[in-house]
């Protein structure tokens, strides 16, 4: 068997890819991006590989959130810090209710290409390549921004150097301090609205003081004032990620130098297809998207193919069926799973099979049926005996109205006043943090549930 090189994918089919018609221009900058530093470095993602080994043994709980599309026009620190808060606000309340870390990783800094359910749209009459993401082509619907343009490449890895530049700083400059992330989470409680998370802002708060009254703030002062925040993205535009693949140095392994974990989409997850055959062979933590197609001879050929040493942290699979379809997929899955012995990270995405089409012809994902679907995921897993071990969220730390209901009451004809997405629609700060909380009470009654298991 010969040796995997970060080429290989271009003898499979690929899926879900531009075709660029200026060769010559794509080639020059791929050469040039081949010669850029990584976005990230191996050291990292071994560290994340660990964290998420440490998920999958029910010893900490994985937080995933951020951009449906980074766009390059919303691009801004402002918009960075806010979504970097809300996930701060978020994994506090998730860690108490959780009672072990959260590890933090963020849909940033590089999840700027988009699978699209079909390659052209037609309005009014006018017929036009789908936009793919701002690394891709432009969202105006004109020919000429349709195009796919291979330079955007290059001004998607100076936002992503710039994101991630940001995210370093706010992570260990001391706008992490978890007293900080707590004031702010009470902000939100505070609100007539968020009453019913208020007993348990305020039990954080207890504890808290409980810590600095005993001197444990002092002693764990580095602890409590920085955090560990990864990136990830999903791995679709092939010749960025070659461009940015780098053989590792310490371990001889290949690592995808454009973000910490990538992961594989429900519409390019062929077992002999390119974005596989791209994925298998560099050492970042990969995520699986499975969607309600996935059969389970596929799963198991996937992760034979993903995870061939089944090391744990390598693979996470990253369930998405909608709201009342989880009853019906994910046991099988499961089952799959636990026939092959396998290492994996279950963790649940509530919103890519939650989309409809609101009165107001707004694209748009309830509330209640995200929230649904992420109690059926706990609800199968603990019936299973099996790990529940994140969340996965497309959310934003602005004020936006993309998504229906929460405390705030976001109704379809609110739809109109800040739908900002370039692509799907994503919980706002208020929706995110509602959320947290409600996912929080679950891992609070299924620990103590285990309590009562365990002293019987």
């Amino acid at each position: 068997m010969t040796e995997w090189q970060k080429s290989d994918w271009r003898n499979k089919p690929r899926v879900q890819m531009p075709e660029y018609t200026d060769g010559a221009k794509l080639n020059a900058v791929e050469a040039k991006l081949a010669s850029y530093p990584p976005l990230v470095f191996a050291g990292e993602a071994r560290r994340l590989r660990d964290k998420l080994a440490a998920v999958s043994r029910g010893d900490a709980f994985l937080l995933q959130g951020g951009d449906c599309a980074e766009s390059f026009a919303e691009f801004s620190a402002d918009n960075i810090r806010d979504t970097f808060k809300v996930m701060l606000q978020m994994a506090m309340v998730l860690t108490y209710g959780a009672k072990v870390p959260v590890v933090k990783v963020g849909r940033m800094a590089g999840q700027m290409a988009k699978p699209r359910s079909a390659p052209t749209e037609t309005i009014s009459g006018v017929e036009l390549p789908s936009y793919r993401g701002d690394i891709v082509n432009g969202f105006d619907f004109t020919p000429e921004a349709r195009i796919p343009d291979a330079d955007r490449m290059l001004q998607a890895y100076t936002q992503a150097a710039a994101t991630l530049n940001l995210l370093r700083a706010f992570s260990t400059g001391g706008y992490a301090d978890v007293h900080k992330v707590h004031a702010w989470t009470l902000g939100f409680t505070a609100s007539p609205e968020a009453e019913r998370y208020r007993e348990l802002a305020n039990r954080i708060s207890d504890t808290l003081d409980f810590m600095e009254a005993a001197g444990i703030r002092d002693e764990a002062s580095h602890a409590m004032q920085t955090v560990d925040f990864y990136t990830s993205h999903e791995a679709l535009l092939l010749e960025y990620e070659e461009a940015l693949c780098r053989l590792d140095s310490t371990s001889g392994k290949w690592l995808a130098g454009s973000g910490h974990m990538i992961w594989i989409g429900d519409r390019t997850r062929q077992p002999d297809g390119a974005h596989v055959e791209f994925c298998k062979g560099v050492q970042n933590p990969i995520g699986l998207k499975c969607g309600p197609s996935m059969t389970t001879g596929h799963l198991k050929s996937l992760m034979n193919t993903l995870n061939p040493n089944n090391e744990a942290g390598r693979l996470t699979l990253i369930a998405r069926f909608g709201a009342g379809n989880v009853g019906e997929h994910l046991p099988r899955l499961i089952k799959a799973v636990q026939e092959e012995g396998a290492n994996v990270v279950w963790t649940c995405d509530p919103m890519h099979g939650n989309t409809i089409k609101s009165s107001t012809g707004y694209k748009t994902r309830p509330f209640d049926s995200v929230l649904r679907e992420v109690r059926d995921f706990f609800g199968v897993h603990n019936a299973e005996g099996t790990i529940p071990g994140g969340v996965h969220f497309e959310m934003t730390g602005k004020d936006v109205t993309e998504c229906t209901g929460g405390v705030r009451a976001v109704t379809d004809e609110d739809l109109s006043d800040r739908y900002h997405t370039a692509c799907d629609p994503r919980l706002n700060a208020s929706q995110s943090l509602e959320l947290a909380f409600l996912v929080a009470e679950e891992l609070s009654s299924r620990r103590e549930g285990l309590a009562r298991a365990a002293g019987q």
